[in-house]
């Protein structure tokens, strides 16, 4: 696909379009989809149509063998580390939003020291740094001295902080950092406006844009979602599918990882816009699946136990456990403000025990910077 950015591939499609073309598909789309060897983005499509929902456990019996096939009976572990809640941007479905009076803090270098610790005790190598959207509070100098202080302690360093620029990107990469994840939210530009009335994350086109300069900065892998339960989530995940679609196609040096996030309750936000069932969430984890057997897909602490314990083996890839999703959530300040409700706060050691008996192996470590 000989395309500068992934703007010029959105600019074909119209929401209202996609919602029609979608909500038309067949059963007989979705049996031909299923008899496909390679599946198109027509064929996502239809695994997400409503024409879909009778093919459900058909759908989960070739997920879970096209998973074993690509990734083996296993489930990597991981685990966010919050490093701060201050933030810039009105986002009208999240507890960090700027308009929410909360306290706010950001770690300190020795705080992190005892999060990491805290982290090291329960078995994890592999951490999601996450931070609010507030340039002077947590940027670049803080982003490569948390860096420099974490690498040495843990094997794999995940960030999910601001779009940066292209150059950012590269010097996170030198400094350590093997993957980002950026969210779209909603790929609805229209209505893109109301959920970020305020601050650099409501301009639509710079936030989309942002894989591309990750692309071009060489990041080992990219995470990609939008937070179902803003729009209609077929909708929305068929752009996101387009989306990686786009990006394999331009930068297949690097790899690809899609997570799920429902919306769930925090402090000041909305209600969902659009409600999806547990067998919703099936449907579209097997439907990515389905059309991509390479992507890493990741679920997290967001969903109910009871979900959880029956997605291992049809399709997930990637777990995070024991989360807290507020800075110093771990040991330093367990009361600080979380970014949003966890649903599965089972200690790590049960859900590594949850793994076993289901066959597979829960890995705490695949991949070492030097094998690139």
């Amino acid at each position: 696909m000989d395309t500068k950015d992934f703007r010029s591939v959105i600019d074909r499609y119209e929401w209202d379009q996609v919602q029609e073309q979608i909500y038309r598909k067949t059963e007989a789309d979705v049996v031909r989809a299923l008899q496909q060897e390679r599946r198109s983005i027509d064929d996502f499509m239809a695994l997400i149509s409503p024409a879909a929902k009778p093919y459900l456990e058909q759908m989960a019996v070739q997920s879970q063998r096209l998973t074993q096939q690509r990734f083996g009976k296993t489930i990597q572990l991981y685990a966010p580390m919050y490093l701060s809640n201050e933030c810039q941007n009105i986002c009208t479905y999240c507890g960090f939003s700027m308009d929410n009076g909360i306290r706010r803090k950001t770690l300190s270098a020795p705080e992190m020291d005892a999060e990491a610790n805290a982290l090291k005790e329960m078995g994890f190598e592999h951490v999601l740094l996450v931070t609010g959207e507030a340039n002077k509070a947590v940027g670049m100098l803080y982003f490569l001295q948390a860096i420099e202080q974490l690498k040495t302690q843990f094997a794999h360093i995940s960030m999910e902080v601001q779009p940066l620029e292209e150059e950012a990107y590269r010097l996170l990469h030198q400094a350590g950092v093997q993957a980002i994840l950026v969210y779209q939210e909603t790929y609805h530009k229209d209505v893109y406006k109301q959920y970020h009335p305020k601050g650099k994350k409501s301009n639509f086109d710079y936030r989309l844009d942002t894989p591309d300069r990750i692309g071009r900065a060489g990041i080992h892998k990219m995470g990609l979602g939008v937070l179902l339960g803003l729009e209609d989530w077929r909708i929305d995940s068929f752009f996101n599918a387009l989306h990686i679609d786009y990006l394999q196609r331009t930068y297949w040096q690097s790899k690809y990882s899609v997570s799920f996030p429902r919306l769930r309750p925090a402090e000041g936000v909305i209600e969902p816009n659009f409600i999806m069932e547990d067998k919703d969430l099936l449907q579209l984890i097997c439907a990515y699946r389905l059309w991509n057997p390479d992507l890493e897909l990741s679920l997290s602490t967001r969903e109910r136990e009871h979900f959880r314990n029956h997605a291992i083996g049809l399709g997930i890839t990637s777990m995070s456990a024991g989360s807290k999703t507020n800075p110093g959530g771990y040991t330093v300040d367990p009361q600080s403000l979380m970014q949003f409700e966890t649903s599965d706060e089972r200690p790590v050691s049960e859900i590594r025990k949850l793994i076993q008996q289901a066959g597979y192996d829960p890995v705490w470590k695949d991949w070492d910077p030097v094998f690139t």
